[in-house]
């Protein structure tokens, strides 16, 4: 298949530069983040983004018309799920606090990053913390935040689009956000659904990171399609819409 078949030696870069961009990522969180300032914060996370996908060779092509920061209005991201890399994707177009699972947060550096550029961790085995990630989540896009959630609740190998758990998008009617769809889709270079970029099924996250640097290149499409709206609607009806949107794009 198209977009595979890097040479060892080239794994082994690739590797060693994510774990340098991850170590260099650490100390700019905890030695310069305190001195910056909001904007200056979201800037560092755009631009470190971008130099991730650089060094394991992920092109980024970004589709419509992402929402403007500062925003005008409380705005709220809504995406399928496919890859590690999703976050990434995202954060190098619109730096977002996302909704992820808890045991993100236990994960060596990279959890501890998480939680210090604003991840907000649910427990999903208990049903009252979705409360409680509501509210702060309102309260954070009512702040200026831009947040983003997956409502699939895990991820897929990027063939199809699973239904929405509606709980998530409560945040968006609580705080009265534009909810705006974003599809993601990763393809070889040969245009063909790129599934080694999935962290599916009983992958590792090691299992995960390893089948994306073993790709030659792979192409990152980030469609921002337009915004829903929520007046008049309730957290079933959004689900079913942006996920329909979604659909759409990703399996015309």
């Amino acid at each position: 298949m198209g977009g595979r078949g890097t040479s060892q030696g080239r794994r082994i870069a690739r590797i060693t530069g994510l774990i340098l961009h991850l170590a260099r990522g650490a100390l700019t969180i905890a030695f310069v983040f305190p001195f910056l300032g909001t904007d200056r914060r979201k800037a560092e996370v755009r631009l470190w983004s971008k130099r991730l996908l650089r060094i394991i060779d992920v092109r980024l092509h970004v589709h419509g018309q992402p929402p403007q920061t500062p925003h005008d209005r409380p705005a709220m991201l809504v995406a399928n799920h496919v890859s590690w890399l999703d976050i990434v994707v995202i954060d190098a177009v619109v730096p977002a606090r996302f909704v992820a699972k808890s045991e993100i947060r236990g994960w060596p550096l990279i959890g501890w990053m998480s939680a210090q550029a604003g991840t907000l961790f649910i427990e999903r085995a208990r049903r009252r913390d979705t409360a409680r990630i509501a509210r702060q989540t309102s309260d954070a896009l009512l702040a200026g935040d831009v947040c983003a959630v997956f409502p699939e609740g895990t991820t897929t190998d990027g063939s199809k689009v699973l239904s929405f758990h509606s709980s998530l998008l409560q945040p968006a009617l609580l705080a009265d956000a534009d909810l705006f769809p974003v599809a993601l889709r990763f393809e070889r270079t040969d245009k063909s659904l790129c599934t080694e970029a999935a962290f599916d099924g009983d992958k590792t996250l090691w299992q995960a990171v390893r089948a994306v640097v073993s790709q030659t290149t792979i192409h990152a499409h980030v469609w921002f399609l337009d915004p829903v709206p929520v007046a008049g609607l309730n957290r079933r009806a959004l689900a079913l819409s942006t996920r329909d949107v979604i659909a759409r794009r990703l399996t015309p």
